[in-house]
């Protein structure tokens, strides 16, 4: 038996929703950046280590999706909201030290926006992307008939 397609959603409902999530996720994105920035930077307690090395570890994996980010990949999202996981973890952690409370609450917040922005924002671009293709396959001619 096979699975019946679900029926996609219109263009003018679609394109509103992926210009929200993508401003959210870049949003979000970009704020946890520079969160982890300000906090490495100018409030943690770094016990002498080298303030460079702690943000480089901290902002790899971050650094390493931007370019997707920023150019509106749908699969990059995805994977942003795989990663952006590890950073709501360090966040809770975070909020339990009473030196870091505000810290903990301020990256929980940011990644769990950054979570959902992404993930709507990855399921909406594929959905933009099969309804356009089955406009452009509505207005092109069969083979048969050339």
């Amino acid at each position: 038996m096979a699975k019946k397609n679900k029926p996609l959603p219109e263009l003018n409902w679609l394109l509103p929703r992926v210009k929200i999530s993508r401003v959210l996720s870049l949003v979000s994105f970009l704020a946890l950046i520079a969160l982890l920035l300000v906090w490495n930077l100018f409030f943690a307690d770094l016990h002498g280590a080298r303030p460079w090395v702690i943000i480089s570890i901290e902002l790899i994996a971050l650094l390493i999706i931007a370019p997707g980010m920023l150019l509106g990949s749908p699969r990059t999202h995805a994977w942003a909201a795989f990663i952006v996981n590890l950073y709501f973890i360090k966040g809770v952690l975070a909020s339990i030290d009473p030196s870091r409370t505000w810290l903990g609450i301020l990256e929980i917040i940011l990644s769990v926006s950054l979570f959902f922005s992404a993930l709507y924002y990855t399921r909406w671009s594929f959905q933009l992307i099969r309804v356009r293709n089955a406009q452009t396959d509505a207005v092109r001619p069969p083979l048969s008939a050339q």
